[in-house]
């Protein structure tokens, strides 16, 4: 009989072309499902929580199977972890309700975009933050990012090509921290539309170099136009940091 199993991914998305399998691409969820099948000598198609872009990075993205095995759910991880590349690994694995979606149920997410200050560029953090030799406004930033909280249409922070059927949104916090010559713009929300947390990154960073002020987020918001906002940060800054479900039933251990 099968079951349905739940497993915390987490990645280092250099390269990868996002989590979504594509044909002929090499993705995080290509490479679940091939060592899956491999491991349980059967097909095997997750469905992931957070499908992130080309680039970015996890330390708790989730996906679900079903699968009729005698691996007992926490030693999935580790049988797992022997045959998937070194750059993604499973950090825990459990069995869950038959009827659980990941993208289904009430859930807090929380990515963080880093920033790296100076004047040259660190080679050991360019494939983990974005770098810039611009002066930033922390304060400025701050104030800019609390006209992000909120349930707001952040159809001015979604990509283009995005084909959500709704841009509303709740954004719990965002927060902008100094860490050495790092910054670090943490965002924690319900839910986030295609490229919104690298949008909201390009334009507080615009905001820290004084080429828009804090107040104008507002404005930015109610135009409801991805012109209206500023740049699409690069992927390598993004990483998916916190996902926490809002469980209905106790999960199984």
């Amino acid at each position: 009989m099968k079951k349905r199993y739940m497993l915390t991914v987490a990645y280092d998305g250099t390269a990868y072309r996002g989590f979504q399998a594509q044909n002929g691409c090499p993705t995080i969820e290509g490479e679940l499902n091939r060592c899956l099948s491999q491991l349980l000598d059967e097909e095997i198609k997750v469905i992931g929580a957070s499908r992130t872009d080309t680039g970015v990075h996890a330390l708790c993205n989730v996906a679900v199977f079903d699968a009729d095995t005698a691996i007992p759910a926490p030693k999935l991880a580790y049988a797992l972890n022997q045959k998937l590349p070194e750059d993604i690994r499973i950090r825990a694995s459990r069995e869950v309700p038959a009827d659980f979606h990941p993208r289904r149920c009430n859930a807090r997410k929380t990515y963080e975009y880093r920033i790296t200050r100076g004047a040259f560029p660190v080679p050991t953090k360019r494939l983990y933050s974005c770098f810039t030799y611009h002066v930033l406004n922390i304060a400025a930033m701050e104030e800019a990012a609390a006209f992000l909280v909120g349930e707001h249409d952040f159809k001015s922070f979604c990509a283009a090509a995005s084909g959500a059927e709704s841009t509303v949104r709740t954004v719990y916090s965002v927060n902008v921290t100094e860490q050495e010559e790092d910054v670090v713009i943490r965002v924690c929300g319900s839910g986030f539309l295609y490229n919104m947390v690298r949008i909201i990154a390009g334009t507080l960073m615009e905001v820290g170099q004084g080429k828009r002020q804090p107040e104008s987020i507002r404005e930015t918001l109610q135009a409801r136009d991805r012109k209206a906002a500023g740049p699409t940060a690069p992927a390598c800054g993004l990483m998916l940091v916190d996902y926490v479900f809002l469980w209905k039933t106790p999960l199984r251990p």
